[in-house]
């Protein structure tokens, strides 16, 4: 339950076809389903286990039944508008008695609740048709209680695991189907940030071996008394599968994806076949082939080719790069071998790839970790703001509450503002509710969320905080305008600031109010200044929050907009967007970047996409479909060996590899009088008109073909061959 999260609005699905298809089932308000049990032999009757909303109140929560398939649902438990299930599971082989834990939780803004009236542990007898509280049972802990997890032993369904956050919390057990519990472990290993973990899971044939994975994946073989920690590949763990019929063949799911053990959690298989990566803010450097640059959220920083020399994009095409997990990643524009990172806690580094030399270079050397951001002399957010100036290059930016500049690589910062948020104290307590305090710069509020430097216009900044305030200054910082959208609702977090690259004092800015439970978009886009600011977000759906927009290079009034699901695009200057999601997976889009005329997209689960070649979008009319044909103009091209890396011309891709853009111009055109007989051409001329190539549909080599509507050929770059003398020798 990140701030982060992604909030699903279908509810509940179902495929009766093996998952080749889906229909919504409903509980659409239910957002967060943490757990789905089916009945062992009546597949119509499910329990789901449902948290609701995590950013506000609402009904549509707890535990929910069908017994025809999905058809209707009754809620058969429901505590309280801000309280929902945290855990479900069933007794084996008995669909009568069912546990559940509850969990009273909210996120705000600037804040994390975890806690309170509400949470508790459950028992049904009658298959979910009425429950009893039982949090007060002899031997459970008193006071508040947080997060609730609890397992059913299957080879004793009378010994009932608990793992309860409270101030006395850790893991319960109780030998007599809940009707006293005991305290086995308050292992701090195994309920730390208990909001992010506290999960217990038991193997199917031995009552004693326990499963609570949390920072490490945690092992117990007396009944939870003791734990081990096992090694695998990756930290963070959330949840467990453990196969009823065989306890030494397992699923873990990490931070860093799955992976499967058939022994018991000692050995597992990698992570580095998934292409699940969540990245935040996205960037480029100037080499050739250009890199792409981010953080990913629980892995390391990357920058990686665009392009290879090879068949494919793999691993060895990307390097560990400057910062970590939740910063900005931006090259030094005149050197792309030094990159700066951020990281939380207002961490900032500098990487020389050439030299190997790391050094931190942050602007305040504070390490803020477990306080609140009100005794902090400056807040910086866990994803805050660095740039460089695209008027000098010595120029670095970094923001925090306020806005700081770097000309000699980070060695002194100075201060060029204000504080540019609204300071309000009362949103800079510590976090984590009444039990469990964390604070790790996530939730820490009033500070610059995103910040630029105009492209037309030296001087001219901008700044957007994360608590509603849009600030200018025409004269490199030395004065300041509020010029906040005065329209636009209170508190939202501005995400993304693009100045317009045709007009100067025109600019678009994004924001988002998810974490108030408003999930409509909010873009405005400024013609004076900031002075006066118009909504620009018909078309797309009132429910797709939006996180950025772009504006393309060549075509004024073309726009490209990344939303919590999916991607949009306007060619009036945002009057109207539609969607522009092509082959792309519904995901959330996190930023946007446009290099070389290709747009890079960042995803938060599905890792980097790139549209190579923006011309025929940017050329794109309605005209064109009225000529018999129309060819577009190309892109410029560099001349690069064609695909025979490291597997050959032939051989099969293998499995995640990244797809190279096309090896040389790509000649794009609209043919609309194609048939099955007809032939046609490509000729290709020098600057003065001189034939260098000519390819056909019946050439033998790399013909041309060709199909009603949209066509495509990539030129090799080569002249022709020289003609081979049939008695020569070599």
């Amino acid at each position: 339950m990140r701030g982060n999260v992604s909030e699903g609005l279908g509810g509940m699905w179902k495929s009766e076809d093996a998952g080749k298809t889906w229909k919504n089932i409903g509980l659409k308000e239910g957002r967060h389903i943490t757990n789905i049990i089916i009945h062992p032999s009546d597949p119509n009757t499910v329990w789901a286990g449902v948290m609701g909303h995590l950013f506000g109140p609402n009904k549509e929560r707890g535990i929910f039944k069908t017994t025809d398939g999905g058809k209707t649902w009754k809620q058969v438990l429901y505590v309280n508008e801000q309280t929902g299930c945290s855990d479900l599971v069933m007794e084996p082989g008995n669909p009568s008695v069912l546990y559940a834990g509850t969990w009273r939780l909210i996120r705000t803004p600037y804040s994390l609740e975890s806690g309170g009236e509400g949470s508790g542990l459950w028992k049904s007898v009658d298959g979910g048709e009425t429950w009893t509280n039982i949090s007060s049972t002899k031997g459970l802990p008193k006071g508040i209680w947080g997060i609730v997890g609890v397992a059913v032993a299957p080879s004793n369904v009378d010994k009932i695991y608990a793992i309860i956050e409270n101030e006395k919390g850790g893991l319960y057990m109780s030998a007599d189907g809940g009707q006293s519990w005991n305290l086995q472990s308050g292992d701090n290993n195994i309920r730390q940030r208990a909001w992010y973990y506290t999960k217990v899971f038991v193997d199917p044939k031995n009552e004693n071996i326990v499963y609570c994975p949390n920072v490490n994946f945690m092992k117990s073989r007396d009944g939870g008394k003791t734990f081990q920690s096992l090694r695998t590949p990756h930290g963070d763990h959330h949840d467990l599968w453990i196969d009823p019929e065989d306890g030494k063949r397992m699923i873990v799911a990490d931070d860093g994806g799955a992976q499967v053990s058939f022994d018991e959690g000692n050995n597992w298989s990698t992570y580095m076949n998934q292409p699940t990566s969540q990245l935040y803010r996205v960037t480029t450097d100037n080499s050739f082939p250009y890199r792409v640059l981010a953080a990913q959220q629980d892995n390391s920083t990357l920058r990686i080719r665009s392009a290879t020399y090879g068949s494919y994009i793999t691993e060895q095409d990307w390097d560990v790069t400057a910062g970590s997990e939740s910063g900005y990643v931006v090259a030094d524009p005149t050197n792309p071998d030094i990159v700066y990172g951020g990281n939380y806690g207002g961490y900032l580094s500098r990487l020389d790839h050439r030299t190997g030399e790391n050094r931190a270079v942050s602007v305040w050397p504070d390490n803020p970790m477990g306080a609140g951001a009100d005794v902090l002399k400056y807040r910086f957010q866990w994803n805050f703001p660095i740039f460089f100036s695209p008027h000098n290059p010595k120029r670095l930016y970094a923001a925090g509450n306020a806005l700081f500049m770097t000309e000699n690589e980070g060695a002194n910062w100075t201060q060029i503002s204000p504080d540019l948020t609204t300071n309000d104290k009362a949103k800079q307590l510590s976090s984590g509710g009444p039990i469990t305090k964390d604070n790790t710069s996530v939730e820490y509020y009033c500070t610059i969320f995103t910040a630029t430097e105009s492209e037309l216009e030296k001087d001219l900044l901008w700044t957007g905080s994360d608590d509603g305030l849009v600030n200018i200054s025409r004269d490199g910082g030395k004065t300041w305008a509020n010029v906040t959208p005065k329209d636009a609702p209170k508190w939202i977090m501005w995400n993304a600031i693009e100045v317009d690259p045709f007009k100067k004092g025109a600019a678009y800015i994004t924001g988002t109010r998810y974490k108030l439970d408003d999930y409509a978009p909010y873009v405005y886009k400024t013609e004076d200044y900031g002075q006066t600011w118009k909504p620009i977000t018909s078309g797309i759906d009132p429910m797709h929050f939006t996180r950025v927009v772009r504006a393309d290079k060549k075509r004024q009034g073309l726009l490209y907009g990344g939303t919590e699901f999916g991607m949009y695009i306007s060619y009036d200057d945002g009057a109207s967007w539609q969607s522009f999601q092509l082959n792309l997976p519904i995901v959330p889009i996190t930023d946007l970047t446009i290099k070389n005329n290709d747009l890079i997209i960042a995803t938060q689960g599905r890792a980097l996409w790139v549209v190579d070649d923006l011309s025929m979008v940017q050329q794109l009319d309605p005209s064109i479909k009225t000529k018999s044909l129309f060819a577009y103009k190309a892109n410029p091209a560099y001349r690069m060996p064609s695909s025979m890396g490291r597997w050959g011309m032939n051989a099969s891709a293998p499995a995640n590899v990244g797809s190279n853009p096309a090896k040389g111009p790509v000649l794009n055109f609209y043919a609309a009088n194609v048939t099955d007989s007809s032939t046609g051409s490509v000729a290709i001329l020098d600057k003065n008109k001189k034939s260098i190539s000519r390819v056909t549909t019946e050439s033998k080599n790399n013909p041309l073909k060709l199909k009603k509507g949209s066509n495509q050929f990539v030129w090799t770059i080569q002249y022709p061959g020289e003609k081979r003398i049939k008695t020569l020798i070599f």
